[in-house]
């Protein structure tokens, strides 16, 4: 039975039972923290790496000659030098589609509070804009009817689909666009095709080059200006920057994003900064995910992959 070292458990929020990875491996030591310095010391002895965000680089990769899996408590493995861990004979597991229904959900509260305009009208309501109304509502920034609306998605795996299911609920009509920088063997329309006529675009895809900036400044301009964009991706597919201008110049109707390129974002960032303006702007601090019951799926994920490991030995 293999000797396990969970890095980061703090990670994975509170109230969470460890129990099947204990079950899976002959003994395990759990750090609520750790830093890539403490981790070449913690996992000296170890078989397996658990960790979710913890950097496990070339350098700490050859310090460790026991070490033979790393578990992953993400989908995302940015943090993994993957060819260094083949080098050494480390296989890589990751966890997916563990907080399908979470992330979903939290895709479609950011679509529906930028339709219904709620960063505005909650602002206005807290400023006393309702209690001094000469009438007996306020109107002063146009809602969007999801019926009969174009989503269009870039991402079409789990996620994407789920979201494209539960929006139908609404009478959107969805569009999945073809997997940016492969346009050409994608039956799928491109992006740049759909735009034009594109009431939401919802983001569900990884970065990478490809992906890098998808939604720019170039690509908004070519966009409705009452556009809603939803990124629970990954920080930096859309510029974020040019996505700010085109919202404080009203190009873009609403912008919702869960994620940041750095996070956490200690040397700020400027959507963080504009949150105090009167945009019809969301940001949320990368917790889609985090429903107790995603959370808890992903220890289940996580004790399969260590078991399968051990069964493929």
């Amino acid at each position: 039975m293999p000797h396990a070292v969970i890095l980061d458990a703090q990670s994975l929020g509170p109230e969470i039972n460890l129990a099947a990875i204990k079950e899976a491996v002959s003994n395990l030591e759990v750090f609520e923290q750790s830093t890539t310095q403490q981790a070449r010391e913690r996992l000296a002895n170890a078989d397996i790496a658990i960790v979710n965000k913890v950097v496990l680089d070339a350098e700490t990769l050859q310090q460790l000659p026991k070490l033979r899996l790393i578990c992953v408590l993400a989908t995302g493995l940015n943090n993994i030098d993957l060819e260094s861990a083949k080098e050494h004979d480390i296989d890589v597991k990751n966890v997916a589609a563990y907080g399908t229904a979470s992330v979903s959900q939290h895709t479609l509260m950011l679509m529906l509070a930028l339709a219904n305009r709620l960063p505005q009208y909650q602002r206005d309501v807290a400023a006393g804009e309702w209690q001094h109304s000469a009438f007996f509502c306020l109107q002063d920034y146009p809602t969007l009817q999801l019926a009969g609306k174009q989503l269009v998605m870039v991402g079409q795996g789990e996620l994407g689909t789920e979201v494209a299911r539960l929006v139908e609920a609404f009478g959107m009509q969805v569009t999945f666009a073809a997997r940016p920088g492969n346009e050409a063997n994608d039956k799928r329309p491109a992006l740049d095709d759909l735009l034009p006529d594109a009431d939401v675009i919802s983001l569900h895809c990884p970065l990478s080059e490809a992906t890098k900036h998808l939604i720019n400044r170039e690509r908004l301009a070519r966009a409705k200006n009452s556009l809603l964009l939803v990124n629970c991706a990954r920080g930096g597919v859309i510029d974020e920057v040019a996505a700010l201008e085109a919202l404080r110049s009203g190009k873009l109707g609403g912008l919702g994003v869960d994620v940041l390129p750095a996070e956490p974002p200690r040397d700020g960032h400027p959507l963080l900064d504009a949150l105090s303006e009167p945009l019809n702007l969301i940001v949320t601090p990368h917790n889609a995910w985090i429903t107790p019951e995603a959370r808890q799926n992903i220890v289940s994920l996580t004790a399969n992959n260590i078991l399968e490991w051990k069964g493929a030995q």
